[in-house]
């Protein structure tokens, strides 16, 4: 019997969804927003009913109705710590969202609301699974030197949890006995420490390594002058740090592939800034190697730039003595999403409510 599955993941000009029959893929297809039909919304939430008729459109397209469907899952946004795993979008978190309420405005947020809105046509429940901000982190992890800055994980928790779990299937063992790293390398970079299955610390932008996108970890005396000295704005300074940083500043591409055909032709300069890249991933997985206590069962590359074998390769050469270096190269968050979803409506997991 068909058990259908609908996953949606809203990103900032995209909304990517798939419809699943249990784990098997029915059809992906990415959804793509111009800036002119976005800029008209004074907010992401108000992005809601534009973006699910969309959805709907294309699920009509494709010969299937709400009705059809057992869950409807969306990607976990910018809340407060939770816990790994699935949470039914309630009434709460709905609330959470539309007013801000300890949660970042993201597009991400997006995908309860859409997963709620179908869902309530489909006459089934919605969920999120594996949110940004999952896997709250010991009090430990979350001190800094400034008492009033906090420490929190923002991983890409919903692809590195399913690498983990897919790492774990292919040896014959349980996600929750194994210590895992798990890079993922993307537009941002995200590192994440797994001790017998729970995210125990994790290194997302603002952190050591520079990504294709973001500026990383950058010396903050220094910072602190360029912000005053140059009169940056607020939005300015974000922008500096997450979109118009790192090999966007360095190289003028956000496009890792386009930086190795670079240094493929000789350009020395962006050979150098790909091995800075690379040694300031390398020492993130070192420096969650130590929160391990060393005690690592496997460090898994994974993320659209685990595609490049010159960045794998220069990863794996100065970790690989930590422990085996697996390479998983590419995104699986559609289907994370259905997975997970699939595992809560078979009575696998149990979901949670936010409170």
């Amino acid at each position: 019997m068909s058990q259908y599955i609908l996953a949606i993941n809203p990103g900032s000009t995209s909304t990517k969804i798939g419809l699943f029959d249990g784990e098997a893929p029915v059809f992906m297809k990415t959804i793509e927003h111009t800036h002119a039909e976005l800029q008209g919304f004074a907010n992401i939430v108000d992005q809601k009913g534009f973006r699910m008729a969309l959805v709907l459109e294309i699920l009509r397209d494709a010969g299937f109705a709400p009705g059809q469907l057992a869950g409807v899952v969306g990607r976990g946004g910018l809340f407060p710590p939770l816990e790994m795993g699935g949470y039914i979008v309630n009434e709460r978190m709905i609330e959470r969202i539309v007013k801000e309420e300890g949660v970042s405005p993201h597009a991400s947020n997006l995908g309860a609301l859409l997963a709620a809105g179908i869902a309530a046509q489909a006459g089934v429940d919605a969920y999120i699974y594996d949110a940004v901000s999952a896997g709250p982190l010991p009090e430990v992890a979350q001190i800094t030197g400034i008492p009033e800055l906090r420490r929190r994980s923002l991983a890409h928790v919903l692809n590195g949890h399913a690498q983990g779990l897919r790492y774990a299937a292919t040896r014959g063992l349980r996600f929750e006995d194994l210590n895992l790293i798990v890079a993922h390398l993307g537009g941002g970079v995200s590192i994440a420490a797994y001790e017998k299955g729970r995210l125990i610390d994790s290194m997302g932008e603002g952190y050591l390594p520079f990504s294709p996108e973001r500026a990383g970890g950058v010396p903050l005396f220094d910072f602190v002058d360029f912000l005053y000295d140059n009169n940056l704005t607020k939005q300015e300074a974000r922008r500096r740090v997450r979109g118009g940083g790192g090999l966007v500043a360095l190289l003028g591409t956000a496009d890792c592939r386009k930086a190795v055909e670079m240094m493929e032709r000789g350009d020395a300069n962006a050979e150098t800034v790909l091995q800075a890249m690379c040694y300031g991933m390398a020492k993130g997985i070192g420096a969650l190697a130590a929160v391990l206590g060393g005690n690592c069962d496997a460090i898994l590359l994974t993320g659209g730039v685990a595609n490049s074998k010159f960045v794998t390769a220069e990863i794996a050469a100065r970790v690989g003595f930590l422990a085996e270096v697996v390479i998983y190269p590419g995104e699986y968050e559609l289907e994370a999403l259905a997975a997970g979803c699939l595992r809560i409506l078979n009575g696998a997991e149990a979901a949670r409510e936010m409170e």
